[in-house]
C-alpha cells in the first residue's frame, strides 16, 4: 500500500494527499481545488450508500426469483409423483421387489446459494488530475471500475502518474480499476447511450457550468442509475447580472433575492428534468446542496412515461418582489386524478390558470420581476439522506470533512419541501425594525400553526409552510412590541406601505418547544468557515488544454 513517505516526488512536482489517495501536481497542467475536498467526501459517501442500496434491491429481487423458482420446481415434482402413483400394478410389483424406488425421484435443488454482489461502473467525464476517480476506486467497495476521461493530454498524463503511485495497477491496463480515456466528454457519453453500453453512475464536475454535458449524461446512465452534477457558475445562477446566459444554459431566469442560492439549485434541477424528459426519463433528487461557491446535486434517473408527464406539475415560474422579496408561485400545469369504476386511477394533465398576483406586489406595492421556470418539487430524499448520515456515523474517520458533512446533511434531512427560505434580518430591514431572534420568529410561526425548518443553503435562515404575508404579519405584531421610528423612513419607502397594514392575527413570541430544530440542539458545523485566504473556485488550468494544430491542418 502506498504512503506519502515512500512516494518519490520528482522535481517540479508537489505531493497532495487526500484521505488515502495521493497525487503529484505540476503547476498549471491539471486542475485541482483542495477546498473541494468536502465535495469529494460527500460524493464518495453518497455514491457508496447508493451502491449499497442498489445491491440490496438486486439481492431482494434475486431471492424473490429463487423462491418463485423453488415453488415451481416443487410443484413439478409433486405432479410427477402423482402421475407415478397412478401407474399399473406391474410397476407397484417391481417397486415391492426393489425394481423401482420413488425416493430416487429428483427433488428440487436444496443447495443454498448466495447472489454475487452487484459491481457498478462509474464514468467521470472531466477527471483532470484523476483524484476523484482514484478516491472512488479506493474507497467504494462495490465499484467495478471507473472510466476517467479528460480532453487534455497533460491531464491524462497526470492521471497515469497518479494511478501508478496509488497502487491501482498500470495506467495502460485496459482491465484496471481506473481506465483512462482521452477525448471529448460528450462524445464518450454518447458512445454509451445504447442500453447495453450504459453506465451506472455519471459524475460531472466541470470548471464552470455542466450544461453542455447534461444531454449526453442523462442518456448514458442506466435506468435507476445515479447522476452527480457540480456547477460552479453561481455568478450566472445566483445573480441577475447575466439572465440571458442563465436562460441559454439552464432554460430559466435567476432570482434577485436572498434565497438566490436555493433558486440556483432549482434551476439546475429544472435543466436535468427537462433534458431527461426528452428521452422518456425522469429524475428523483436524492441530495441537492448549495455549498460555498458551487452547487452539488445527486439525482436518480429512471424511465416512466407517466412520471415524465408529472414533471409539468413540478415546474413553476415565480414573481419576485424587487423590494420586500416576497415570492408568488405560478405553476406551469396541474394534474387531476380520477378513479374509474374498476379502481384504476387516471391522470388528466391541464394548463394552470394565472397569473396569481397583480402587476405590483400585494405586500408593498413594488414592482415584480419574473424568475424561472425552475424545479418546484423536493430538493432531497430524506430517507436517502438519513442512510448517508448513518454511513457517516459509522465511518467518520474515513472522511476529512466528516464534521461539516454531518452538519449540512442533518439540516438537509430536516428541510421542508417548500420554496424558499428567509432570514429575519432581511425582513427586518424591509420594515426598518429591530431584528427579532430566529427563535422568536420560529416560535411565532409554530404558535400560528405553521411548520418551520432551517435551510442548509444559508446561515440563520428559516423555511416555513406559511405564506410571505403570514411572515410579514408576524413582523407587524413584533413592531407592536418594538415600535419603529416613522420619522426615519422616507415617504416613498416600501417600508411605509408594509407598516401601513395591520396584522391579521396577534403573534405569540413565547418560546415554543419545537422552535429549536433537532439539528440546532446539536453542536454541528453546518456552514463553511474560510479555509484559506482568497479561497474560491480557483484558477482554470491552461497548460495543454488545447490540441496543437498540425502543419497539415493549417
Amino acid at each position: 500500500m502506498s504512503t506519502a513517505s515512500n512516494i518519490v516526488v520528482p522535481d517540479g512536482f508537489t505531493l497532495h494527499t487526500e484521505n488515502t489517495s495521493h497525487i503529484l501536481l505540476e503547476s498549471n497542467k491539471a486542475f485541482l481545488n483542495p477546498v473541494q475536498e468536502f465535495n469529494r467526501d460527500t460524493s464518495v459517501a453518497c455514491i457508496r450508500v447508493w451502491s449499497e442500496e442498489l445491491n440490496k434491491s438486486k439481492e431482494e429481487r434475486w431471492r424473490q426469483h429463487q423462491e418463485k423458482r423453488a415453488k415451481k420446481q416443487k410443484g413439478g415434482v409433486a405432479k410427477k409423483r402423482k402421475v407415478e402413483s397412478e401407474e399399473t400394478p406391474a410397476r407397484e410389483l417391481l417397486t415391492s421387489v426393489g425394481g423401482a424406488d420413488d425416493s430416487k425421484v429428483e427433488a428440487p435443488c436444496s443447495t443454498i446459494r448466495t447472489p454475487e454482489p452487484y459491481k457498478f461502473i462509474l464514468l467521470e467525464a472531466l477527471s483532470a488530475t484523476g483524484l476523484r476517480s482514484i478516491r472512488y476506486a479506493k474507497e467504494i467497495p462495490l465499484l467495478k471500475h471507473v472510466i476517467a476521461n479528460d480532453l487534455s493530454p497533460s491531464a491524462t498524463a497526470a492521471m497515469r502518474r497518479n494511478i501508478e503511485i496509488n497502487d491501482l495497477g498500470s495506467a495502460h491496463d485496459a482491465s484496471g480499476k481506473v481506465r483512462i480515456n482521452e477525448g471529448d466528454a460528450c462524445t464518450l457519453m454518447y458512445s454509451h447511450r445504447e442500453e447495453k453500453d450504459r453506465v451506472d453512475v455519471v459524475d460531472l464536475d466541470p470548471y464552470g457550468t455542466a450544461a453542455p454535458f447534461i444531454d449526453a449524461a442523462v442518456q448514458c446512465v442506466k435506468d435507476g442509475g445515479l447522476l452527480c452534477v457540480t456547477c460552479t457558475d453561481l455568478s450566472v445562477l445566483a445573480t441577475t447580472n447575466y439572465p440571458e446566459k442563465c436562460f441559454s444554459n439552464y432554460g430559466g431566469v435567476p432570482v434577485k433575492a436572498e434565497y438566490c442560492h436555493e433558486a440556483a439549485l432549482r434551476l439546475v434541477l429544472h435543466t436535468l428534468s427537462t433534458s431527461a424528459s426528452r428521452y422518456g426519463r425522469y429524475i428523483e433528487p436524492l441530495v441537492s446542496l448549495s455549498i460555498d461557491f458551487y452547487v452539488r446535486i445527486f439525482v436518480r434517473v429512471k424511465t416512466s412515461p407517466l412520471e415524465v408527464k408529472k414533471a409539468l406539475t413540478k415546474t413553476s415560474a415565480y414573481y419576485i418582489c424587487s423590494a420586500c422579496q416576497s415570492f408568488y408561485e405560478q405553476p406551469l400545469g396541474r394534474v387531476i386524478e380520477k378513479q374509474s369504476a374498476a379502481g384504476n386511477i387516471n391522470y388528466l394533465f391541464k394548463i394552470q390558470n394565472g397569473p396569481g398576483v397583480a402587476q405590483k406586489c400585494p405586500e408593498c406595492d413594488s414592482a415584480l420581476h419574473m424568475a424561472g421556470p425552475m424545479w418546484s418539487g423536493p430538493l432531497h430524499d430524506s430517507k436517502f439522506v438519513s442512510k448517508v448520515l448513518d454511513h457517516l456515523e459509522a465511518n467518520q474517520d474515513k472522511y476529512g470533512t466528516a464534521v461539516r458533512m454531518k452538519g449540512m446533511l442533518t439540516v438537509a434531512q430536516e428541510e421542508l419541501d417548500v420554496p424558499f427560505y428567509f432570514t429575519p434580518a432581511r425582513i427586518a430591514s424591509s420594515f426598518h425594525c429591530i431584528t427579532p431572534t430566529l427563535e422568536e420568529i420560529a416560535s411565532a410561526l409554530l404558535h400560528a400553526g405553521h411548520k418551520i425548518s432551517r435551510s442548509h443553503a444559508c446561515a440563520g435562515s428559516l423555511k416555513t409552510t406559511a405564506t410571505r404575508e403570514d411572515v410579514h404579519n408576524v413582523f407587524r405584531s413584533w413592531i407592536k412590541l418594538k415600535p419603529v421610528k416613522m420619522e426615519n423612513i422616507s415617504e416613498n419607502s416600501p417600508a411605509r406601505r408594509l407598516l401601513a397594514k395591520e396584522p391579521s392575527f396577534e403573534a405569540n413570541f413565547k418560546r415554543h418547544p419545537d422552535s429549536v430544530t433537532p439539528s440546532g440542539k446539536m453542536k454541528l458545523v453546518r456552514y463553511q468557515e474560510n479555509p484559506t485566504s482568497h479561497w474560491g473556485p480557483g484558477t482554470k488550468a491552461v497548460g495543454g488544454s488545447k490540441r496543437k494544430r498540425a502543419k497539415d491542418d493549417i
